[in-house]
């Protein structure tokens, strides 16, 4: 009885087999006014039924008509393009029109997949589609069904593969190549980055070379000069090693404002990501920390490899609070922790200059000791309005208020580099860029 409950759900008449039977309807009640009609109409009637029978007989005289699989990635990355592959194979003996549908996961809110090809006979295929997840965590897929006409396309077979499945999405990872790329960029001018003339000098001796014209005088060795009968030797000094970084992610309330389909908390995550990628490949030590309200996560900085794993399990779970965040717990996490001056990158967001107000001593404390490098967001929708033409009064007050907005931003910029804290001011989709640019500007200038 089950077996034949099954098999009444997964059959469906094609739009073919209704065209016709409208067709055959319409027959017979013309019949009513032309008598020999009638039998024309039961016979196109007999014939429609015996076609259907046929199809019926075609579509399910196998049990298995196909073979299906889903793969999915070992893991995704949040807010890139990910694919997931199916690969499908034909056991039918004729060429079929196949529709697939696949349960994804319901965060995604899929709702408008339905992919359609066809297979000949014994054929073997794979089929693809680009996702892009939003939300950090591990996703669950559902089912897949299958659709199956054949050439004649009265009747359509559904046919379900239970085919359950889970991918974790982590954190940004795929730009991680292109960001360890453009830390051993010499002359970064010519793509996209900008180019940073580096000054000073570091403590770490790398070799003496011959003097060449444009070479800072400062650094003749003139032992080595006196040893080479007259040709200008010079020392050549490498970036410093095995400096700490750290980044700091608020996780309060204000990164949960969201921009192009994720939050500032996640676009954080990203570009930690990125720059820690970047700083372990100069053999620089990375480290973690975040805090809320009355808690917090501290990831000690380290420049083995393995250190990567670790930010990234200490990321993938990362949620923001309804909260205001605490500054003065931050001030006594890292001052408990970190005791060698490091390179904080905090990123925060302040939407007021009353805001940055009161985390001001906080970020001035931490300052003394460390270089602190704030990154907080541009507001990319008032960035818009206040740019855009006002073509009525209300707009023109819009317009101004949103002016009033930008300009505070702008304005906390400089009240923190009046207190000798770095502040970089960037729009949510170039955080990772600016952030990796702005930590080689630093490393190029000895700042730590």
């Amino acid at each position: 009885m089950r077996r034949w409950k099954q098999l009444y759900l997964s059959i469906f008449f094609g739009k073919r087999f209704y065209r016709l039977m409208a067709a055959v309807i319409f027959l017979f009640v013309i019949s009513y006014s032309l008598p020999f009609l009638f039998n024309v109409s039961l016979l196109f009637l007999g014939l429609l039924g015996g076609a259907v029978l046929l199809d019926g007989l075609v579509l399910f005289t196998k049990r298995n008509p196909l073979s299906i699989e889903r793969v999915l990635p070992e893991k995704m990355s949040n807010g890139d393009p990910n694919t997931v592959y199916w690969n499908v194979s034909s056991h039918l003996s004729f060429r079929a029109q196949l529709q697939l549908l696949d349960e994804f996961p319901e965060p995604w809110q899929i709702r408008d997949f339905k992919m359609k090809f066809v297979l000949e006979p014994g054929e073997k295929n794979t089929l693809s589609y680009i996702v892009y997840p939003k939300i950090r965590g591990e996703y669950f897929f559902g089912n897949l069904y299958v659709f199956i006409k054949s050439p004649l396309g009265l009747i359509i077979r559904r046919k379900t593969f239970i085919s359950k499945g889970s991918v974790k999405v982590y954190p940004g990872f795929l730009l991680l190549r292109q960001f360890e790329l453009m830390a051993h960029i010499t002359n970064p001018g010519n793509n996209g980055y900008k180019q940073v003339r580096k000054t000073g000098h570091s403590l770490e001796f790398e070799q003496i070379r011959e003097y060449v014209s444009g070479d800072d005088i400062r650094s003749l060795n003139w032992k080595a000069t006196g040893r080479a009968g007259g040709q200008l030797m010079m020392n050549v000094y490498t970036d410093e090693k095995s400096q700490q970084i750290y980044c700091i992610i608020d996780k309060g309330r204000t990164m949960k404002m969201a921009f192009g389909g994720l939050s500032l908390l996640d676009y954080a995550v990203n570009a930690t990501l990125a720059i820690s990628s970047v700083a372990i490949s100069r053999q620089d030590r990375a480290g973690l920390i975040s805090f809320g309200d009355i808690s917090g996560d501290f990831l000690p900085a380290n420049h083995r490899a393995i250190q990567m794993s670790g930010i990234v399990q200490s990321l993938y779970n990362l949620e923001t609070k309804f909260l205001e965040s605490d500054f003065a717990f931050l001030h006594k996490l890292i001052k408990t922790n970190i005791t060698q001056r490091s390179l904080l990158i905090l990123f925060t967001n302040f939407e007021s200059f009353t805001a940055v107000g009161r985390q001001l001593p906080y970020l001035r404390n931490i300052s003394q000791k460390h270089l602190l490098l704030v990154v907080f967001f541009e507001n990319t929708s008032i960035q818009q309005l206040s740019s855009g033409v006002a073509e009525n009064m209300e707009e023109l007050y819009e317009k101004v208020i949103a002016e009033k907005f930008v300009l505070e931003k702008k304005m906390i910029v400089k009240e923190l580099q009046r207190y000798g804290i770095a502040a970089l001011l960037t729009a949510p989709e170039k955080l990772s860029v600016d952030v990796v640019n702005k930590y080689l500007q630093i490393k190029a200038r000895r700042e730590i």
